[in-house]
């Protein structure tokens, strides 16, 4: 195969979300005031900026006034102001509301805004344009390159035109990589190279396990005698039974948009568990049917999160490079916002790394990064919901009073930490020692099916390229996870991607539809050998959401 091309930068930054934007318009910034020149590009592997994003999403606007005071000026797309605030204890039939003044802070969105986020990440793309950020979308980083000292000296992005042979085709492209003094990581939950650097530095030593859920979205355009405006509403409860983490969101947006989804830890244990068919049904909650009846659906995917918060955090510097945002796990589960923590994170490394570049250092451990975090309000805010999702493993009833002590009682001055000890995967149990659970048939108009839901989420994958979806060793799915667990990978998977077929003499095998893939990595998280490994296709390809 050719020789792959470089290009120099002083900061390459991997992942056009929130926290690298943030980090490469820090940059400039800075660089602007000091009338310096920084050369900082971003990579995205989505084919523009913001297609590849997906969350609730409420955000909490500090970190992004901090970052660019005159937002509201330059026209980001808060558009929404919250409203109303309402938490509710769903039982099968049945919802039960909390009242107002019972409500933890970390529940009250007064001062927040319902987003298309997707569409916020492409305004702050147009930012980091605006101030001389090179952008490339389209680009996949594939492999961290390091230099003779062991230090991370870049990424290479992966080749174009490979065929499902591995050979080479006639639109065959070898990959460019991209040298830099420093390199941030931003690639969201579970990053494929941030996993690779964890690793390798070993920077979750003494850490919890990090704990991820399933997020799974959709975007319906409602009656207009449904729509709510800046209504908030969030749930626990039913379908999901009390020993299982996770709760809805449904958010009212402007023009007769609501978003709905359900957050489900991949902590559960039972592998009969479809997180996306507990979605299907909770729609069909008495509480929530009515929201959706003659609505149409116009938008679907799912995602990843981490929510292990703060005792899950890795450290965040090793020579040559940083991690920021949930590629780290700052996401604050307790109040189901991460956005901002991502531009606050991705701001504090952009300005460690100025200072670092102003006094002529390259690829060394930016400790002031991580020092700067932990004198921050985000440090802070993640230290008062450090036992959040501790307490929740331990049963819905004991979450929800631990929660109300801690956030409600004690303002999260807690004199205790709780930690976890296991890793998602090891939780689920053998399938022989569960219940297998039954989900109803979709009707097509509020419940569907996962193909349905893929095709609307504009999913695209060239069909002959290797599969992004690598197994460590082929004969796993078959010996151990369909002969103990019951092949959980054909449920915990929302887009279809994994099915278990008969080949024509009888034997059962693992069939991966990789061109349905959403990126969303629960796979490669529960899988429970961890036998999955999740690496990225082609620059470009996935899913294209439209503010999603």
């Amino acid at each position: 195969m050719a020789e792959r091309e470089s290009m120099e930068y002083d900061v390459v930054v991997v992942g056009g979300g929130p926290g690298g934007l943030a980090a490469a318009i820090r940059l400039k910034q800075l660089a602007a005031e000091h009338n310096q020149e920084i050369s900082v590009c971003v990579l995205e592997k989505a084919s523009e900026i913001g297609a590849h994003t997906l969350s609730g999403a409420v955000i909490d606007p500090g970190a992004l006034t901090e970052l660019i005071p005159d937002w509201k000026e330059k026209g980001a797309p808060l558009d929404t102001p919250v409203t109303e605030d309402r938490f509710l204890f769903l039982s099968e039939s049945g919802s039960r509301s909390t009242p107002q003044w019972l409500l933890p802070e970390c529940f009250h969105n007064q001062g927040n805004y319902i987003v298309r986020l997707g569409h916020v990440v492409r305004w702050l793309g147009e930012q980091a344009e605006a101030v001389g950020v090179d952008i490339f979308p389209g680009f996949a980083a594939t492999e961290v390159l390091y230099d003779e000292n062991g230090a991370v000296k870049g990424v290479a992005t992966g080749d174009m035109g490979v065929g499902r042979d591995g050979q080479p085709t006639a639109a065959y492209q070898p990959g460019m990589e991209l040298h830099a003094r420093y390199t941030i990581f931003a690639e969201g939950s579970r990053g494929q190279l941030g996993r690779e650097l964890i690793e390798r530095y070993k920077l979750d030593a003494g850490r919890d396990p990090q704990s991820y859920a399933i997020g799974i979205k959709e975007m319906w355009e409602v009656d207009p005698s449904q729509s709510r405006p800046g209504t908030v509403i969030h749930t626990a409860g039913w379908p999901l039974d009390s020993d299982t983490y996770g709760g809805s969101f449904l958010y009212h947006m402007n023009d007769n948009i609501v978003v709905v989804g359900l957050v489900v830890g991949l902590d559960y244990a039972n592998p009969w568990l479809s997180p996306f068919e507990e979605f299907q049904r909770y729609k069909t909650h008495p509480a929530i049917r009515p929201i959706f009846e003659g609505g149409k659906r116009i938008a679907y995917g799912a995602r990843s999160l981490t929510a292990g918060g703060l005792l899950s955090i890795p450290k965040l510097c090793f020579p040559g490079g940083v991690l920021v945002g949930c590629e780290a796990g700052m996401l604050n589960a307790s109040r189901i916002k991460g956005s901002h923590a991502a531009i606050k994170s991705g701001a504090l490394a952009g300005e460690a790394m100025f200072e670092a570049l102003q006094a002529g250092r390259s690829r060394d451990e930016l400790v002031s990064y991580a020092h700067a975090f932990e004198a921050s309000w985000l440090h802070a805010e993640l230290n008062k919901a450090r036992n959040f999702k501790q307490w929740f493993k331990k049963g819905r009833t004991v979450g929800t009073l631990m929660t109300g002590i801690e956030q409600w009682l004690l303002k999260g001055k807690m004199p205790w930490t709780i930690h976890r000890k296991k890793p998602d995967h090891a939780c689920l149990q053998p399938a022989s020692e569960c219940a297998r659970i039954e989900y109803p048939k979709p009707d097509g108009k509020l419940t569907f099916d996962r193909l349905s839901s893929v095709f609307i989420s504009n999913t695209n994958h060239e069909e002959d390229q290797p599969v992004h979806l690598t197994l460590k060793d082929a004969s796993v799915p078959v010996e151990v996870n369909l002969a103990k667990y019951g092949g959980p990978e054909a449920r915990y998977c929302p887009a279809g991607v994994y099915e278990f077929v008969k080949d024509d003499d009888g034997r059962d095998r693992l069939q991966i539809n990789a061109q349905n893939c959403v990126h969303c990595k629960t796979c490669d998280i529960k899988d429970p050998t961890q036998n999955i490994v999740w690496v990225a296709p082609q620059g470009g390809e996935g899913p294209v959401y439209n503010g999603m």
